[in-house]
């Protein structure tokens, strides 16, 4: 079985094309006008700070192609879960998108799904899909080099992979990253995913505030929470179990869908992302379900 989508060629962004650039001419510069060499590393450490800050910002596609919205389609939103599988949260989470009839793609630690494989067969029998969200979770990822990073990419592949899964899309912890990230994911297949709105849950344990932040309910969107590391709610339970019911009433009064985010992107008068090649856009048997 594979362990990834069919490679993709690594396209740099304007922003790393410039930075290219910049780093060739200041060396040129400091070689032919040495004396100027402050405006020369001023020149690139100002570069620096502004890969730094493009890469704090989760929805940014400054270092490469990100997908933050579903593209013009039928009214639909992508629900996610990241940090699963959980054997005690996930089963109940899955019962309540089955209970709605609806569908969505859970962002997997790759070490949590070589634990619990059957849990994430149960995952893709129940109709979603599973996605790469590293192998363990390391809160540093944005600061590991390229070598580091694809480690935690392709560790986490091959865990899902023989488990059952074929993630098509990766996450990073906190949807943090650096420039080395992308020609890593395109030599992968996958294409990053992050999130219009994010419920926090991981963070806020009070169901209304995080209501609050998914409201009002809006087509396209990709909308965030966790099966895996839910705050306890004021009852004791994870705070998604409280979330999640709600939120799905609310998307079905405003007759707006759940999907996963294949099935979002496989849809009529939807469109993949231009990075994702069509090797990676078919629907499985567990997408295709209703």
């Amino acid at each position: 079985m594979s362990r990834g989508g069919a490679p993709r060629p690594w396209r740099p962004s304007p922003l790393i094309r410039a930075s290219f650039w910049l780093h060739g001419g200041a060396g040129c510069g400091l070689a032919l006008a040495p004396q100027l060499w402050p405006w020369w590393l001023g020149g690139l450490a100002a570069n620096h700070a502004v890969l730094t800050v493009a890469g704090m910002v989760p929805r940014s596609s400054l270092l490469g192609p990100n997908l933050v919205r579903l593209p013009p389609g039928p009214p639909r939103v992508a629900l996610t879960f990241d940090d699963g599988p959980d054997p005690e949260v996930t089963p109940r989470v899955l019962d309540l998108l089955d209970a709605a009839g609806a569908r969505a793609s859970f962002f997997l630690i790759g070490n949590r799904a070589a634990r619990h494989p059957a849990l994430v067969r149960q995952i893709l029998r129940q109709g979603h899909s599973v996605e790469n969200h590293t192998h363990t979770h390391p809160l540093h990822f944005a600061a590991l080099g390229p070598a580091g990073m694809r480690r935690q990419v392709m560790s986490a592949q091959a865990a899902i992979t023989d488990a059952g899964g074929a993630p098509r899309f990766f996450r990073p912890p906190a949807g943090l990253r650096s420039p080395f990230l992308d020609p890593v994911l395109a030599g992968a297949g996958l294409l990053l995913a992050n999130w219009s709105r994010r419920g926090a849950d991981g963070a806020i344990g009070d169901a209304g505030r995080i209501l609050r932040r998914l409201s009002p309910p809006r087509a396209g969107e990709i909308l965030l929470l966790h099966d895996g590391n839910s705050r306890p709610g004021a009852d004791g339970r994870p705070v998604v179990l409280d979330v999640l019911p709600v939120l799905l009433a609310r998307l079905r009064a405003a007759g707006i869908s759940c999907r996963s985010l294949p099935q979002a992107l496989s849809e009529p008068g939807a469109a993949w992302p231009e990075a994702a090649t069509a090797a990676e856009s078919p629907t499985t048997t567990a997408d295709a379900s209703p």
